[in-house]
């Protein structure tokens, strides 16, 4: 439970906590020790400047194996609306906050909970869609839509590449925010459904401004979307789902207990560091860094959007898609 605990705690917005050196396992404690030996400290440096000298294939110093898949999976997704509205085939009707698939009813959590703050009244469809939707993101892993199905993502990760770019080049720098700040504007957004009766959140979402807009047509909104993208190339990376989008911590609430995970293993880690520079939620690989990690086997917490960056960035194989409680590889 400490660790469900621990996790939860960190996607409200808390520092990762450095635990003392008598809380880790046994295990971990002996692997610590043998890593920190003259001899096996060469050979890690060693691995490292080997693993620098390769060539990289993207800004982000990884390869498209997992992004190529995730771009695809969400232009097929946010597609079948297009297609649907165009021809009228009416296999999936609305938009990706609310929609009808083959007439089934399915809503995005975020969505109807600021609907029910709104109207102050459960409407049975809605519960039906929330459950639905809520198993289906479960199952697969949390923030897995974050990063397999918003259609927002998509562009703003090409604006991330952008920002990398230009930072690379020195020409601009990351000004990061408290990251707290999500859970305090979740709360506010909440707070302003239920007083004045009208979801403020949705109107401001580039997440349903872009849905709508692939489906129906722009309009003035995309503007506020366009000034988004340009705080996030420009000066913060990430501005809009690191800091300020309820729906990523809303889909984390499931992350904590979904039984798909990011595993990583202690003993095959070099701590070069590679994840977390390619991670869109780089908090969630502290214990990646040299002597952080508590056990020998650890779960990625519940903020992870299972992007897999990490796991091709990483040389040695130390991080992997698993099912909680297995062995198994996905």
């Amino acid at each position: 439970m400490r660790g469900i605990g621990e996790s939860f705690r960190v996607l409200l917005g808390g520092a990762p906590r450095k635990q003392k050196r008598d809380e880790f396992s046994k295990e971990a404690q002996e692997m610590h020790a043998f890593k920190g030996q003259p001899e096996q400290r060469k050979e890690r440096i060693a691995k490292i400047r080997e693993e620098m000298e390769e060539p990289k294939l993207s800004f982000t110093h990884t390869s498209f194996k997992w992004r190529k898949w995730r771009w695809a999976s969400i232009l097929l997704i946010n597609l079948m609306f297009v297609v649907s509205f165009y021809y009228d085939v009416q296999l999936v009707e609305g938009a990706l906050t609310a929609s009808r698939f083959f007439g089934f009813h399915m809503a995005d959590l975020n969505s109807a909970l600021q609907i029910t703050l709104a109207h102050k009244q459960i409407v049975v469809n809605l519960v039906i869609g929330t459950v639905t939707v809520g198993i289906l993101w479960w199952l697969v892993g949390g923030r897995t839509f974050c990063s397999w199905a918003c259609p927002y993502h998509l562009i703003s990760e090409i604006a991330e590449m952008m920002h990398l770019w230009l930072a690379s080049k020195t020409w601009i720098k990351d000004h990061p925010l408290d990251r707290r700040m999500r859970a305090v504007l979740y709360v506010v957004f909440a707070g302003l459904a239920f007083v004045t009766g009208y979801t403020v959140f949705e109107s401001i979402s580039p997440v349903g401004i872009v849905s709508r807009a692939l489906i129906y047509g722009g309009g003035v909104a995309l503007t506020w979307v366009g000034v988004l993208l340009f705080i996030e190339v420009f000066l913060i990376r990430r501005f809009w789902c690191r800091y300020v989008c309820p729906i990523g911590m809303t889909y984390g609430f499931l992350g904590t207990v979904s039984p798909v995970i990011v595993e990583y293993t202690l003993p095959d880690c070099l701590h070069e560091g590679e994840c977390r520079k390619v991670c869109l939620v780089p908090h969630v690989l502290e214990m990646t860094k040299k002597n952080r990690a508590e056990d020998t086997t650890l779960s990625i917490g519940a903020d992870c959007t299972r992007c897999g960056m990490c796991i091709e960035a990483c040389p040695t194989g130390a991080l992997n898609f698993k099912l909680r409680g297995t062995g198994g590889l996905l």
